[in-house]
């Protein structure tokens, strides 16, 4: 049944569903990339799809900015709906020279300046993982088709204007963390606690230390690229 967020009934969402933040690009999602997709939801304008993909049925649910956002649509998918597998695309600001814009970041895990997972786990640092099928899967086809990819930690900010870094992304580069973005550590968190598979996979739209961005445009190419790499890998063609 509907939920406070959610006004879609049983089974309409699949168990695997896609998680950008803007709820559009989940509309142009399922209009661009589904077959036979149908709206399910659009509480508060947070509209959800549900289609089939190479003859697999799959779902795609804007989640909104932000971790707060995302816990609390993942956890209504998850309890409320059934579903299994939460997948969110989006975009990231790389911090390793090595990154490039356009180049795919597949999270395995997501470090934070929020408290929720330490919460999570009564005041001890809790490590927020990628779901081990998910990232298998997503990272072979990059590998098949030659995507530009990364794979490691990310950082999920309570912040999209930082107040005061303070150094803060000197310290994430030099310990490694490829991108910083906003919703990861949450998704992980939310699919520990309910014994679900969720990844992060994001386009590099920013690059933080070489002050670089990409046009419109080439979001809109490279978002392709992403999208049909996770499509690809997670419902595959016969």
């Amino acid at each position: 049944m509907a939920t406070i967020h959610l006004d879609a009934e049983p089974g309409d969402y699949a168990p695997l569903v896609l998680m950008p933040g803007d709820p559009l690009r989940a509309q142009f999602i399922a209009e661009n990339y589904l077959s036979d997709a149908r709206q399910v939801s659009s509480v508060r304008n947070m509209l959800g799809f549900t289609g089939t993909y190479n003859g697999h049925s799959i779902s795609v649910q804007g989640s909104g900015m932000g971790i707060p956002s995302m816990q609390i649509y993942a956890t209504e998918l998850i309890k409320d709906f059934g579903v299994r597998q939460i997948v969110r695309i989006g975009s990231c600001g790389a911090l390793q020279d090595h990154v490039s814009l356009g180049d795919v970041i597949v999270a395995m895990t997501a470090g934070t300046d929020s408290q929720v997972n330490r919460r999570r786990l009564g005041g001890h640092d809790f490590p927020p993982a990628a779901g081990w099928s998910l990232l298998r899967q997503i990272v072979n086809r990059a590998e098949a088709v030659d995507a530009p990819h990364h794979v490691g930690a990310i950082f999920t900010s309570d912040f999209f204007y930082e107040p005061d870094d303070s150094g803060l992304f000197g310290l994430l580069e030099r310990y490694g963390f490829l991108a910083v973005e906003m919703e990861g550590a949450g998704l992980y968190g939310v699919a520990a606690e309910h014994g679900v598979e969720a990844l992060v996979v994001a386009t590099v739209s920013d690059h933080i230390k070489r002050h670089e961005a990409m046009s419109a445009e080439e979001r809109q190419s490279t978002f392709h690229n992403m999208i049909t790499v996770v499509l690809d890998a997670l419902c595959p063609a016969d």
